[in-house]
């Protein structure tokens, strides 16, 4: 039987845009993954993602800004590539026709599990939770 956790809402995700957790992977690493809306008819309500570009390690979900979403892409915030946010599949930029590692996640009754069996949650928040990301290590510096 898969053991899980609960995470958070989709209500939440869907206020906030996006939503941030940390675990431990199969290695015994701290990674970050983020949750964010998905409004496709064929998946649950929100998918996870690893927090990390996978054109370079940036990461995608930041503090006090959340994971940027448009469109239904999310957009690295360091080049400009963009991932489908239910599939994590990216068609442009420098990250082009690579897909985002995801962290098996179930809906039910409008709350959010993780079920991955090799992942497991340790809180919610980013590794580096002090409020002092100044942004990504980059000079186009993307906001929307």
């Amino acid at each position: 039987m898969t053991s899980r956790h609960r995470l958070t809402s989709v209500d939440t995700v869907r206020e906030e845009g996006s939503w941030v957790f940390t675990a431990r992977d199969e290695h015994g690493d701290d990674e970050e993954f983020f949750l964010v809306p998905c409004e496709d008819d064929d998946r649950p309500a929100v998918e996870a993602w690893v927090n990390s570009c996978t054109h370079e390690a940036q990461r995608l979900y930041r503090e006090g800004v959340g994971a940027v979403v448009r469109n239904g892409d999310i957009v690295c915030p360091k080049h400009g590539s963009m991932f489908d946010s239910c599939s994590g599949y990216c068609e442009n930029g420098d990250a082009a026709d690579t897909t985002l590692p995801s962290v098996e996640i179930d809906v039910e009754d409008g709350q959010v599990y993780l079920t991955d069996e090799d992942v497991r949650f340790l809180y919610e928040g980013t590794m580096n939770d002090d409020g002092d990301d100044d942004g990504p290590d980059s000079t186009s510096h993307l906001q929307f």
